[in-house]
């Protein structure tokens, strides 16, 4: 029997500087733009009339500023996780792909090679990462069930909570889409069953 369903608004931030090439932020603090702030303030809007009971994101300002938003709206503190950051690019942080590819083309391929297991250099691995995310997500869970919660995180980690949601593999990390701005809704059940409502809204 299904019940105490926890509902947690999963929303990736909006557009960041330096949007334009392909590249690695990683755990840099990057800015939003003026795109990105006006989709922050969208689906803090659209949310505004949800009974949420407790907003999170990352420590980095980019999903921050989003929870604060959306926080504001509810009278209620946001709070930020470092457990919640984007992917450590280590050395790629903040460089361009092309770029990447020229200076590591050995560790660029063995990255593609095993995407789950294989780190940048001085970075995590997707599956450090998603352990992490793992940790952070089922103690929130725990914390807040039968409640209805925003997180505002960044497009990898979104995407481990997704296919962890659907059952899926790390290695289909890319067969789901997360735009800037864009909003999912999961539902979890306290027997362990799992619903994605919303996916990249």
């Amino acid at each position: 029997m299904r019940s105490e369903t926890t509902r947690v608004h999963l929303l990736r931030h909006g557009q960041v500087c330096g949007f334009e090439a392909r590249r690695y932020n990683g755990q840099a603090d990057v800015a939003l733009t003026a795109l990105g702030i006006a989709q922050t303030q969208a689906y803090a809007a659209q949310l505004k009339d949800f009974p949420l009971t407790a907003v999170y994101s990352s420590d980095l300002t980019r999903s921050a500023y989003g929870a604060g938003l959306i926080a504001v709206d509810h009278d209620l503190v946001p709070h930020q996780d470092e457990r919640l950051r984007e992917l450590d690019i280590g050395e790629w942080e903040g460089l361009t792909w092309d770029e990447i590819k020229q200076s590591w083309p050995t560790e660029w391929q063995a990255r593609l090679n095993d995407l789950v297991q294989v780190a940048p250099p001085g970075g995590e691995s997707l599956q450090q990462m998603a352990t992490r995310v793992r940790l952070a997500l089922a103690e929130l869970l725990e914390k807040h069930q039968g409640e209805e919660i925003a997180l505002v995180a960044h497009g990898g980690v979104n995407r481990v909570i997704l296919l962890d949601a659907i059952g899926a593999p790390l290695i289909q990390m890319f067969h789901i889409e997360q735009s800037y701005g864009c909003r999912n809704i999961i539902d979890y059940f306290a027997d362990s069953y799992t619903t994605v409502q919303l996916l990249n809204g």
